[in-house]
């Protein structure tokens, strides 16, 4: 299924569908009943917005399945698309249209979170190609990566002073961008298992970001 259309569009019903046959790309419209191209936001018949559609991350913003993407494009079409779905532009409309705007808003900010952040964006992707992440015991199974949490929680636990946090902080973020340039590769490779075994480094190193923000808090308050 191709992105979903933000005009209002409405697609006719052919004389094939007409006489029986497949109308896969069409649902009637729940206001007017009318036959709408199921990519489409609103129907052109009688301009009722539909219900969001079951679609990926990255379709329901318009954009390519991968994993190298423009952010300033991912923030361009999720404004764009957001304009016409806004809650506030339906305030005078039926609960039933108040309900679909929201959910369309809801579910654009989904897809906007997930596809601005490398790792999550990863996952998203992986899923799509059948290769879903595997679930956080993965890491455990890794000796090399368990040695690096480790060495990195201790280094992080004896850091004395901020100058040391600093430290260990500029070193995982250098990490993390040396992992994203590996996922990239990986994706460009159509290497799916070297692209599952960097997101889990990268979800490793993630996590250090959120202990090391801790650390600085209480270092910060003594």
């Amino acid at each position: 299924m191709g992105p979903p259309i933000s005009a209002r569009e409405c697609t006719p019903v052919t004389e094939e569908q007409q006489k029986g046959g497949p109308a896969a790309d069409l649902a009637p419209c729940w206001s007017c009943h009318g036959s709408v191209d199921q990519r489409a936001s609103f129907c052109h018949g009688c301009g009722t917005i539909q219900p969001p559609r079951p679609v990926d991350h990255f379709s329901r913003l318009g954009l390519s399945q991968s994993f190298d993407l423009d952010t300033d494009q991912v923030e361009r079409n999720y404004f764009s698309f957001q304009r016409h779905f806004h809650p506030d532009r339906f305030a005078t409309r039926p609960a039933r249209e108040k309900q679909l705007s929201l959910q369309h808003a809801t579910d654009l900010n989904e897809a906007y979170g997930i596809l601005m952040a490398p790792l999550s964006r990863a996952e998203s992707l992986l899923a799509l190609k059948g290769a879903p992440l595997e679930d956080e015991g993965a890491a455990n199974r890794d000796p090399e990566l368990l040695m690096e949490a480790m060495e990195a929680r201790e280094a992080l636990a004896g850091a004395a002073n901020s100058e040391d946090v600093e430290a260990i902080d500029a070193q995982s973020r250098q990490a993390c961008d040396g992992c994203i340039e590996k996922i990239s590769q990986a994706f460009a490779d159509d290497d799916l298992a070297a692209a599952q075994r960097h997101c889990l480094r990268l979800r490793f190193l993630a996590k250090l970001g959120e202990e090391i923000r801790r650390r600085k808090g209480e270092l910060a308050r003594t």
